[in-house]
């Protein structure tokens, strides 16, 4: 059995922690075994190790949450990266083709896909790997998951049975998002909560694609994945499916999705500076800037502090967040990359249309930032912690705390750390884009060699 785990999402339902480049998945406010803040997709693919599955699983995911998931997972993960972002049944066609193709998987073999980021315990995942059987038993097109229902929730879609089968479900329809008390009924009807993990023979997806008039082999599939319809996979694939079983998953399993929810599974009511008050009952405090919050007497609150942003709401009411920001367009103010991560301190923009862009920057120990120019930017860098070889113009150089360095327009530089590095990055320019980057090389080793070589 191999598996598929969907990493997307915009991020919106917890900004301001979350934003385009940093969904939910990637917040770092759980705590494992020993006490380490990790996040969502570092609790799953711990799980996933765990039972032995980590090694036969992929996870699709967007060019924008690439650099994110290798920081996180240390590589250790095989990415399928889509082109743009699209939904999933795109998503799952492109990740099919991939093992069909590339990885050379057997059409008979069976595929899970499921969401990156569940809140379960382990055994959650001992229950997908049953999926394998019930779908080579039953000779079914889907096999499921669904959850005991623990009270009649209007936020999940429901799995509703034939029949009262022990071993397995044979499933009739599906409810979306029913009302509290159509939710009350459908428990009673021996309903499900949909937790959206599925199964399927590779062949069923391909046989799919090849009916569409779609290429099955991976690069082709690429293409032409802008033309692919924008649309779910159950909607295009389960709502058509003619026989689909289901399992019944009774442990725990929550959808930390809002603030209200996530608040629940934290380990502390604070991270980050700042001081909750005695009188400050069920109030949590998640403080990513270097200033104190301080909270007197508000009760059953979040407050989450970071440069994109500054939120102060009743738990009970922050799912609305998501509506509220939906508007903002600002760029993302802190973003992991796979050397490290960077804040924005501050941006400026003046009458004549120059721009000035701040970053305080991390460069993990061993990694390197690209060899790379723009054409609409000169920089400076003040090197604050650490130490590191600065490549500029072809040239290599130490750099320490203290040193200054310019870069002017369409001059080559990158750098690597010896240790953890910190520095300032001042930008200014008429146009500062991630888009301004013409990258040469991204290895330390090519950058060296290619130095070494201009110099002789």
């Amino acid at each position: 059995m191999r598996l598929v785990l969907l990493s997307g999402g915009s991020g919106k339902r917890l900004w301001p922690l979350s934003n385009d480049a940093r969904s939910k998945q990637f917040l770092k406010v759980l705590e494992n075994d020993n006490g380490v803040q990790q996040s969502m997709v570092q609790r799953v693919w711990g799980q996933l190790s765990e039972v032995g599955l980590a090694e036969n699983t992929v996870i699709a995911t967007s060019k924008s949450q690439v650099d994110m998931i290798q920081s996180q997972l240390s590589h250790e993960a095989s990415l399928i990266v889509e082109p743009s972002r699209r939904d999933t049944f795109p998503a799952i066609a492109l990740a099919a083709s991939y093992l069909y193709t590339v990885k050379e998987a057997s059409l008979s073999e069976v595929i899970g896909v499921l969401p990156v980021d569940p809140y379960v315990e382990e055994s959650f995942f001992e229950r997908v790997k049953d999926l394998e059987s019930l779908i080579e038993q039953r000779e079914a097109d889907l096999a499921l998951i669904g959850v005991m229902p623990t009270y009649p929730s209007s936020k999940y879609g429901y799995i509703i049975p034939k029949d009262d089968n022990k071993k397995y479900i044979n499933v009739d329809r599906f409810t979306e998002k029913p009302s509290e008390i159509q939710a009350s009924e459908l428990i009673k009807q021996g309903g499900l909560w949909n937790c959206g993990v599925f199964a399927f023979k590779l062949s069923y997806i391909i046989e799919i694609l090849e009916k569409k008039g779609l290429p099955v082999q991976y690069d082709e599939l690429l293409k032409c994945y802008e033309d692919l319809p924008k649309i779910s996979f159950d909607y295009e694939v389960v709502e058509k499916a003619e026989n689909i079983v289901a399992l019944s998953y009774e442990g725990y399993w929550k959808d930390l999705g809002t603030w209200n929810t996530l608040t629940d599974e934290m380990s502390t009511n604070q991270i980050g500076k700042g001081v909750i008050s005695k009188e400050s009952i069920d109030t949590h405090l998640i403080n990513e800037l270097d200033i104190p919050v301080t909270i007197l007497g508000i009760s059953n609150a979040i407050v989450a502090v970071s440069p994109d942003g500054i939120l102060i709401a009743d738990k009970e009411l922050s799912p609305l967040i998501k509506e509220i920001v939906s508007e903002f367009n600002n760029r993302p103010m802190y973003e992991e990359r796979r050397w490290g991560w960077y804040r924005v301190l501050d941006h400026t923009k003046v009458e004549d249309g120059h721009e000035v862009l701040t970053k305080r920057i991390g460069v993990n120990a061993g990694s390197n930032l690209s060899y790379q120019y723009h054409f609409l930017r000169s920089e400076t860098w003040t090197i604050i912690k650490g130490e590191g070889v600065f490549a500029h113009n072809d040239k290599l150089s130490v750099v320490r705390p203290g040193d200054v360095l310019q870069i002017k327009t369409g001059e080559s530089h990158a750098l690597k750390a010896i240790t953890d590095l910190e520095l300032i990055e001042v930008q200014s320019g008429s146009q500062l884009i991630e888009e301004d980057i013409v990258r040469i090389y991204m290895s330390w080793d090519e950058i060296e060699e290619h130095c070494y070589a201009f110099n002789k």
